[in-house]
């Protein structure tokens, strides 16, 4: 009896077993199944997004161009009315803002009367700021030319030329008169005139003419030729009225008079030397932020002081001409325009007083000189705040 009840819980453990190897037979075969069908749904699904991606950029690519004027219309639209309901409420915050600042900030002049609100603590960002724009004053009580001027930071013949007045004028309360945004002189252009005649008829020689050229307010039919066209305005900067003579008050004079020095080879000492010879014709402003030294005889370009020639040669259409690069590595860089001949190559190390070039006039130019500029940090220094 003992032994059928073994043989017999024997035949039930093997049964158990079997039913075990059945079930996870068929578990893997389900997963199997499970796991090729996904594959082949997926598949479809993919295939199916793919066929319609490729008849939609078809449709699309027939119709290109078809919705553009619309979308340009109601996006135009959409602006607009962003512009009508809250332009307003933007510029008033950003006057109001732009009042408080110049309330806040010191003027130019030493005159205590107060300075018109587009005046900021800097002379060259309030004329940039301008755009080039003739404003008109009004003569209050009290007030003179000189003071009109150093108001507006200007010197006093600037405003007589402009207004054709002589330092014999009277101006009347109410008065109005045209305030120029640089010194020099507003010339409107006549039948077979030159930038080159237009600077000569206003004490410019033919360096100085470049200053016509860089003011950036000024336009020409032509920028490689400087073509002009009749009855034109042209500003000439630091232009001078012979006719006119200065009020007496005026006691400053032009700083494009002096000779620099000879540039000679010498060493390297961290500080930066007179890249050529010749005559500074156009000085540092907000619209050029460099300084042009001028000489007939052309005559060598040197480096202000050693480092590694970055760029050498015409690069690229930007007006520089040919032009050399010289990174001093420790923040400052010095740019040379303009030469005629390039003698380093881009790479090269040069030390302080070595040749880069020779002076010319290539690029956007008016006659042979250098064009020098100083930067540190991608800002552009005065160079003669710097120069030995």
């Amino acid at each position: 009896m003992a032994l059928f009840i073994r043989n017999d819980s024997g035949r039930k453990s093997g049964k158990i077993s079997n039913r075990l190897a059945l079930l996870f037979a068929d578990l893997r075969a389900f997963g199997i199944f499970v796991r090729t069908y996904a594959k082949y749904r997926i598949y479809k699904i993919f295939s199916w997004f793919e066929k319609f991606k490729d008849k939609l950029v078809d449709v699309l690519y027939m119709q290109r161009g078809k919705y553009t004027k619309p979308f340009l219309h109601f996006g135009t639209i959409g602006l607009t009315f962003l512009m009508v309901t809250l332009g307003p409420s933007f510029l008033s915050k950003s006057d109001s803002e732009g009042q408080q600042k110049v309330l806040a900030s010191p003027i130019l002049s030493t005159a205590t009367a107060a300075a018109p609100d587009f005046y900021t603590s800097q002379a060259e960002e309030v004329r940039q700021y301008r755009g080039g724009e003739i404003i008109s004053h009004i003569v209050s009580d009290g007030e003179t030319i000189s003071s009109i001027a150093e108001r507006y930071g200007l010197r006093p013949s600037t405003i007589l030329w402009e207004n054709n007045l002589t330092d014999k004028s009277k101006i009347k309360p109410g008065q109005e008169l045209s305030i120029l945004p640089v010194d020099g002189v507003r010339h409107k252009v006549g039948r077979g005139e030159t930038i080159y005649s237009i600077g000569k008829k206003y004490g410019l020689d033919g360096s100085q003419v470049q200053m016509i050229v860089d003011y950036p307010f000024n336009e020409f039919l032509n920028d490689e030729t400087f073509e002009l066209v009749v009855g034109q305005y042209l500003m000439v900067p630091e232009g001078e009225k012979a006719e006119v003579k200065l009020p007496s008050s005026y006691t400053g004079a032009t700083k494009y008079g002096s000779l620099t020095p000879d540039a000679g080879t010498v060493s390297a000492l961290g500080s930066f030397i007179w890249p050529a010879s010749g005559g500074i014709t156009q000085g540092y402003s907000f619209f050029h932020k460099a300084i042009d030294i001028a000489n007939r005889a052309a005559g060598p370009i040197l480096a202000a002081d050693a480092g590694v020639v970055t760029t050498a040669g015409w690069v690229d259409s930007s007006g520089y001409g040919n032009r050399v690069v010289v990174d001093h590595g420790n923040g400052y860089v010095t740019l040379y325009a303009h030469l005629s001949t390039v003698q380093v190559v881009a790479g090269q190390r040069v030390k302080r007083g070595d040749v880069l070039g020779q002076m010319g006039s290539t690029g956007r130019s008016t006659g042979t000189h250098l064009h020098f500029e100083l930067r540190q940090g991608g800002a552009l220094l005065n160079p003669l705040s710097f120069l030995k």
